[in-house]
């Protein structure tokens, strides 16, 4: 079984460069604030959030999966884009390599489109099925809600 890469669009009313700080740049301390439940922490391990930083972030109680490491790949703040691969721990079982490459685009009413591109290549006995397709599409659209939610209730941010 070949990568498997799907295309997800997210549209949001926050502002382009708002949603992006929060999301990338600040989003160690944002994300477990808008997810508490599902994401406890987010650590630098090594790195000083550029290119070739290591995070490890842990997940809640309930958790299929206790934590995952990764590895900022690409970071352009005036551009909105940033990539990562996971390189320890999550899904990794199951997938040889799972990278995400994420661009933050402003609309004309002020909002943004959050475009992201998840790529999963299987380890070669691994069957993946539509339906773990579908929930990793649903958790990525959902944590970008929670954040844009965090973020109208905390428009200081």
């Amino acid at each position: 079984m070949g990568a498997i890469t799907y295309d997800m669009e997210i549209s949001s009313s926050i502002s382009a460069d708002k949603m992006f700080k929060a999301f990338v740049l600040d989003g160690d301390t944002i994300i477990p604030k808008a997810l508490p439940h599902a994401i406890t922490s987010v650590q630098t391990l090594e790195g000083d959030g550029g290119v070739g930083t290591i995070k490890l972030t842990t997940f809640g109680e309930g958790s299929v999966h206790k934590s995952v490491k990764h590895r900022i790949d690409a970071l352009d703040k005036e551009n909105f884009t940033y990539s990562y691969s996971i390189i320890e721990g999550g899904a990794l079982d199951v997938f040889e390599s799972i990278s995400y490459h994420i661009k933050i685009v402003a609309t004309p009413d002020g909002g943004c489109i959050c475009k992201n591109r998840s790529i999963y290549t299987p380890k070669c006995d691994a069957q993946v099925s539509e339906e773990e397709i579908k929930a990793g599409k649903e958790r990525a659209s959902g944590i970008f809600k929670k954040v844009e939610a965090y973020l109208l209730a905390n428009p200081d941010c």
